[in-house]
């Protein structure tokens, strides 16, 4: 065998053991323990790394949980069965978890709001249309109704309406606020189920305008703040509810005019004034 091969095979196999015990030190000295908490943790999230509780994603947020940076209760997707579960690791009080639902505070569709003189001719996206001219609707506030939020939802809860409008699929929901994000307008709130009375409007334009824009806007009367002992107040010609005092028993539904502020078990198509 000639002597070269021999001196460099011998050579490479030196250098290999030599690398390899290198590495094993390393990895002796460097090596850094994970948590095997979160690992379980993880595991007993759903997986949608969504990002709804404020981290980059399922695992991130088990990491949170475990460093006691976020609550076993911080997953709005999972839900009261996730937050038990992990707590259960955790061996803490899972603690009140109410799911978020989105709400769509506009009501104002293809039949309720008007529209401008001239069409829109371009991308059929509410960001575009944001960008680009405001949408076909006078009303500033209002839903574009490109269906970015529908695009967002990543379990295919919510659906465009014939009226133009995105509309929650609750069974589908699981709260996860993307929908929400999506929407260049703001017009859609993540809230506590318990949550039952909603100003359906954004608009914040005087009330001639408001009412000139759209047959459902709040035309920013007022009464409904003036009736509600500060379970309404009003912010620049809209009514804002007050959800840590607001009493819905005094607030005079029938006597909003448009139908802007209703309960969530009402029927607003029935209730609504437009005389």
């Amino acid at each position: 065998m000639d002597l070269g091969f021999i001196i460099a095979i011998s050579t490479m196999g030196g250098l290999g053991f030599l690398f390899a015990g290198g590495l094993a030190l390393a990895d002796r000295k460097l090596r850094v323990e994970e948590n095997p908490l979160i690992g379980k943790v993880n595991e007993a999230l759903p997986g949608a790394n969504c990002g709804a509780c404020g981290k980059a994603g399922c695992y991130d947020f088990a990491v949170n949980v475990v460093e006691g940076k976020a609550k076993v209760n911080g997953c709005p997707v999972g839900g009261e069965e996730t937050a038990q579960a992990v707590a259960t690791i955790m061996g803490v009080d899972a603690g009140a978890s109410e799911k978020l639902l989105p709400i769509v505070l506009c009501r104002g569709g293809n039949a309720e709001a008007v529209k401008k003189m001239a069409d829109y001719y371009g991308p059929l996206s509410c960001s575009a249309m944001d960008l680009v001219s405001g949408g076909e609707k006078m009303c500033y506030y209002g839903c574009l109704g490109g269906g970015d939020c529908v695009e967002a939802c990543p379990f295919n809860a919510m659906f465009m309406n014939e009226d133009g409008l995105p509309e929650v699929i609750e069974e589908l929901c699981t709260g996860c606020g993307m929908c929400a994000q999506a929407c260049p307008k703001d017009i859609i709130e993540m809230h506590p189920e318990s949550h039952n009375v909603f100003v359906y409007c954004k608009n914040h334009d005087d009330p001639k305008t408001s009412k000139d824009v759209c047959k459902v806007a709040c035309i920013g009367c007022g009464i409904c703040a003036r009736k509600s002992d500060g379970g309404v107040v009003m912010d620049n010609n809209l009514g804002i509810i007050q959800y840590d005092v607001i009493d819905p028993d005094k607030i005079p539904f029938d006597k909003c005019r448009t139908g802007a502020i209703q309960r969530t078990d009402s029927k607003p198509d029935q209730d609504i004034n437009l005389n």
